[in-house]
């Protein structure tokens, strides 16, 4: 136990530090972890450390999707829900049909243990991509589309991959049967997840208490995702749906606290749990190395080639006739849908990076089938899917920025960011001009001192004047409005200062000090998303 300790700190010890590293080079954290935790597999004496399958598919699985769930728009997912269908389920079923067939006629795999290995490197893990997409500030509508296809296509990668390995292992194979379950499983999964999210919101609501409803949002996913995975689906399609409907419904249900306090947490937990996953990920080399020890290198060479050149070019074949074949057989597709220049679907094609649920589907193989024999090549299986992750998240990831410039794409969108400052500024002015007529009727019904509505009268002015020269086009209004908030940061920390050495003088209790650091601190975070919002 004290060597588990010793090793999880470690672990974390070297993702902080490549975290720095990443940061001063500008490359995503994802590929740096992986790459690392290669090389440090590779060192002889140190420990042996193996990703166990459970531990992705039940604890890190569904807080991951969840956050994402609950991070995404639903009304821009269910706007783009074609595209994202056509990729998540479509191109899935694509690339492990045409992984399934080149195994099968180029490397003699049989017809079933080629739809496992399909199945497995199937679904484009979205993470490392997103983060150079939103660095290049890429088009709002293909982060959408990227994002919506990384909740959904690990539902229908795993259910293929159940189905997949049944056929392995009980030599028979239904298709009716497994088109019947696949809806199945599909439909109880949103019923599932819209009850789940319906329940956890209502009793956030009730005992309005931040901790117990942090407490009950860890719970959320868990929840959404084991019961459908215990009784045979993937439950990724309820935790999505659990995310979804959260977010969609949680903005009158939740309290500003919570928020503040659920943001910060989340953000901080994912972070980790990614950070560690891809981290342990490239541990995986030396136990692949040792279990392939016995095989020809220039045959797994070979077959590594082939079946990570089918993958990326399968997601090519698959996203242009994807994006343009509806438009060009449904006109009124095309008319509420304009199709989209040649450059955003290359760049949908180039981001098909499989990362962490294709290695733990394939460390989650039997050992055995249900005969007692030894599953048809379960080392291959796991080799050329390490491969393939290796491949697709170090080469294109670290390709992507180069590609995205070359297409001409790189900050494509600023106009879209310009576009939604605008509405942001435009509704906080309606929203301040909405207080203060509040304050006028409040004034009236219960008869306020003038000194009182007068005090709050002026600090909603105050504002916004403040947003409307924020808003403004004019540069001079604009050079004052950041000077303005340059000296509101400098006395926020003259402020700070003199609360710290009253508190360090003893002429200020601990308590207090606290109170008006969080009034400090909600004043300058304040400030600072202003700034990154003009960036």
């Amino acid at each position: 136990m004290i060597l588990t300790i010793q090793i999880l700190v470690l672990l974390l010890a070297v993702v902080a530090l490549v975290a720095v590293v990443a940061a001063r080079l500008e490359i995503p954290p994802a590929i740096l972890l992986v790459l690392t935790g290669v090389v440090l597999a590779l060192i002889p004496g140190l420990p042996t450390v193996e990703l166990a399958p459970e531990l992705v598919l039940l604890l890190v699985l569904p807080p991951v999707i969840y956050s994402s769930a609950v991070a995404m728009s639903w009304r821009e997912f269910r706007f783009n829900l074609r595209p994202i269908s056509l990729l998540a389920v479509g191109c899935v079923v694509f690339t492990t049909v045409a992984v399934a067939g080149a195994t099968h006629w180029l490397l003699d795999l049989a017809w079933p243990v080629g739809f496992v290995l399909g199945a497995i490197v199937s679904p484009p893990d979205a993470m490392a991509p997103l983060s150079i997409a939103r660095r290049m500030q890429l088009p709002r509508r293909l982060l959408v589309v990227l994002e919506g296809e990384g909740l959904a296509n690990d539902a229908a990668a795993l259910i293929l991959y159940r189905f997949a390995v049944t056929a392995v292992s009980a030599s028979a194979f239904s298709f009716t049967h497994a088109v019947g379950m696949f809806a199945a499983i599909v439909a109880g999964e949103i019923l599932w997840g819209i009850g789940v999210g319906w329940l956890m919101l209502r009793l956030r609501r009730w005992v309005h208490d931040p901790r117990i409803e942090i407490t009950l949002s860890i719970l959320t996913p868990f929840l959404a995702y084991w019961p459908p995975e215990h009784l045979g689906g993937s439950g990724v399609l309820a935790t999505v749906t659990a995310g979804l409907y959260i977010s969609w419904n949680g903005l009158r249900l939740i309290s500003a606290a919570t928020r503040l306090q659920g943001i910060f947490f989340w953000d901080f937990l994912i972070y980790l749990i990614e950070g560690m996953v891809f981290l342990i990920t490239g541990l995986q080399a030396r136990t692949l190395i040792t279990r392939i020890g016995n095989d020809s290198i220039p045959e797994l060479a070979i077959s590594a080639a082939i079946v990570c050149a089918v993958v990326i070019v399968a997601r090519f074949v698959w996203v242009y006739p994807a994006a343009y074949l509806p438009r060009w057989l449904f006109p009124p597709i095309k008319r509420r849908d304009p199709s989209p220049p040649w450059q955003w679907p290359f760049v949908l094609a180039f981001t098909g990076v499989r990362g962490i649920v294709s290695l733990a589907a394939a460390l989650a193989i039997p050992f055995a089938t249900a005969n007692g024999q030894h599953f048809p090549n379960r080392d291959l299986i796991l080799f050329l899917t390490f491969s393939v992750i290796l491949v697709t998240l170090v080469g294109q990831g670290l390709l992507l920025p180069s590609v995205i410039r070359a297409l001409g794409l790189a900050h494509a969108g600023r106009r879209e960011r310009r576009g939604d400052r605008a509405q942001a500024y435009e509704a906080r002015r309606l929203g301040i001009v909405a207080a203060l007529e509040r304050l006028d009727q409040l004034a009236a019904e219960r008869d306020l001192a003038g000194n009182v509505v007068q005090t709050l009268r002026a600090n909603h002015r105050a504002r916004l004047k403040h947003i409307e020269h924020h808003s403004d086009g004019d540069d001079g209004h604009k050079k004052l409005t950041e000077l303005h908030d340059e000296i509101e940061l400098l006395l926020i920390a003259a402020e700070r200062q003199q609360t710290n050495d009253l508190f360090r003088s003893g002429k200020l209790n601990d308590e207090a000090r606290r109170g008006i650091e969080r009034e400090l601190d909600l004043r300058e975070a304040y400030l600072a998303s202003q700034r990154d919002e003009e960036k």
